[in-house]
């Protein structure tokens, strides 16, 4: 059972990193257009009367039954970081996540893996649930900024893995050598 899902979360996690890679191949340079939009905003913002912000849309039911499943809490990560994600009592399934220089708007997103995904797609930010650990990743710089963070119900599955090793992904020790003639 465990070996089953190791497998799986082997799966979800290529998976999920193989989106992010071509997330990332056809996103534009953030540098540049950020910079262009920022410096814009506020040039526009100084002309026009104050708007109401964007509300956000309410999420569908498969979004809201993600929402159920995610961790939170304050979340020790490796290195000595930690990452604090808390739901927003206001909008539910939306989560507010929060580490050493960044602040992000999450928000539940289906995957055909079954992995527990949220993401702040203004920001680029990614944050990947899996049944031992969780990471956070930044699709737009192509790079991590968080991994092995671990609520206490994943640590304990992680635990759980060291005991009862999944199996090899490719196990050739059954694998019956051909006699040559």
């Amino acid at each position: 059972m465990h070996r089953l899902k190791f497998f799986s979360m082997f799966l979800v996690l290529s998976c999920c990193l193989f989106n992010g890679s071509l997330a990332q191949a056809q996103s534009t340079n953030p540098l540049t257009s950020g910079a262009s939009k920022n410096s814009q905003a506020k040039s526009d913002s100084s002309k026009k009367t104050p708007t109401k912000p964007i509300s956000e849309s309410p999420l569908q039911a498969p979004e809201l039954l993600i929402a159920e499943r995610v961790h939170v809490g304050q979340l020790p990560c490796e290195l000595g970081a930690s990452i604090h994600l808390s739901a927003d009592a206001h909008s539910p399934g939306y989560f507010n996540l929060q580490g050493k220089g960044y602040k992000y708007r999450m928000h539940p997103v289906s995957t055909s893996t079954g992995a527990i995904r949220l993401e702040d797609e203004k920001a680029g930010a990614v944050w990947l649930q899996l049944a031992n650990k969780s990471m956070l990743m930044d699709q737009k710089n192509g790079r991590r900024l968080a991994d092995e963070c671990a609520h206490p119900n994943q640590v304990a599955v992680a635990n759980d893995m060291k005991i009862n090793p999944p199996p090899a992904l490719i196990d050739v020790s059954n694998v019956v050598t051909s006699i040559k003639r």
